[in-house]
């Protein structure tokens, strides 16, 4: 009979624990140094949830080893609600890329919410005699291996998109990898490389201005920032899509409460008129899910990748 109530004693504890969540600050990890994407959208998040969880929620910069190093931190913190990270495609793309990562990116962590994306759009440089997608397909394939692709490193999206395209159009582009998708532009912008997949927003003035061509947004929708520019399908290229994402992950074994009360006030957050304005200036665009489709979504992006570093033959840096 003791056993029993103190049994029952411990729980009224536990409850009376998950019912107070949060007591005390929250760190939010950022996998990534400051200024970048993952940061300024990580402190954008943060803001939102400390006001809608009446606690402060602290951003943590923890970069290294493309995103690994702030992933492996929040995987072996303690699931006690008070762990979360930020994390983009990096994750999906580490498996395959590295010989060897510190967690599993499916067993060690708890989704919470997918929460923006930033499409990308396939720019070429102006003297590439080429004015739409199927013209630069049918351009690349007549010479292969003389055309190139920038990217802002082995193994990055950016990387990957132009491996995939080599795999679904049959081209040989070759990879040009620089210290920053950024300064692959500005290559791109000079001359010096033909194509380069990049963010809509670091893109788009230079599109505007005439200096760079469009081909296609590389996503499922056209974009608000560039509405004239068609989708890849709408282009007649089937099968290829590369989107910046971004997602809410807790350590695994965090209490269900707590991941579902975080979901709810990322929901609110991410559709916030505030947060969508903020977001709309940086070209980012929020989305928010279940647990559940976060996971589902995190395991298709694992797969994909997987496939094409394996086909592709990519290793890190």
């Amino acid at each position: 009979m003791r056993i029993a109530f103190a049994v029952i004693a411990l729980l009224a504890v536990t409850l009376a624990d998950a019912q107070e969540w949060p007591t005390r600050p929250i760190r939010f990890i950022l996998p990534f140094p400051p200024g970048g994407g993952t940061d300024i959208l990580g402190r954008m998040i943060a803001e939102r949830l400390s006001a809608g969880l009446g606690q402060p929620v602290v951003t943590e910069n923890r970069g290294g080893a493309g995103g690994n190093v702030g992933a492996e931190a929040a995987a072996r913190a303690a699931p006690d609600g008070y762990t979360f990270v930020l994390v983009a495609p990096s994750l999906a793309i580490s498996p395959a890329l590295y010989s060897k990562i510190n967690y599993d990116p499916v067993k060690d962590f708890a989704p919470v919410s997918l929460v923006a994306t930033v499409p990308n759009v396939m720019v070429t440089q102006t003297s590439v005699p080429a004015q739409n997608l199927q013209e630069f397909i049918a351009f690349a394939k007549g010479k292969p291996g003389a055309l190139n692709f920038g990217s802002g490193g082995a193994g990055t999206s950016n990387h990957l998109a132009g491996e995939l395209f080599n795999i679904v159009t049959g081209a040989q582009l070759v990879h040009v990898p620089y210290k920053g998708v950024n300064l692959a532009m500005q290559d791109v912008l000079a001359g010096n490389v033909h194509l380069v997949f990049i963010g809509i927003p670091a893109a788009a003035p230079h599109i505007k201005s005439g200096k760079l061509r469009a081909l296609a947004i590389v996503a499922p929708q056209r974009s608000a920032a560039l509405p004239d520019v068609p989708t890849v399908a709408e282009a007649g290229l089937q099968n290829f899509e590369v989107t910046t994402w971004y997602g809410v992950l807790a350590p695994a074994g965090t209490p269900r409460n707590v991941i579902q009360r975080v979901n709810a006030e990322l929901v609110k957050a991410m559709h916030s008129a505030e947060l969508k304005d903020r977001l709309a200036a940086t070209g980012t665009e929020p989305r928010t899910s279940t647990p559940e489709e976060f996971a589902d979504y995190i395991k298709s992006e694992i797969a994909k990748w997987g496939a094409v570093i394996r086909k592709a033959g990519v290793k890190a840096d």
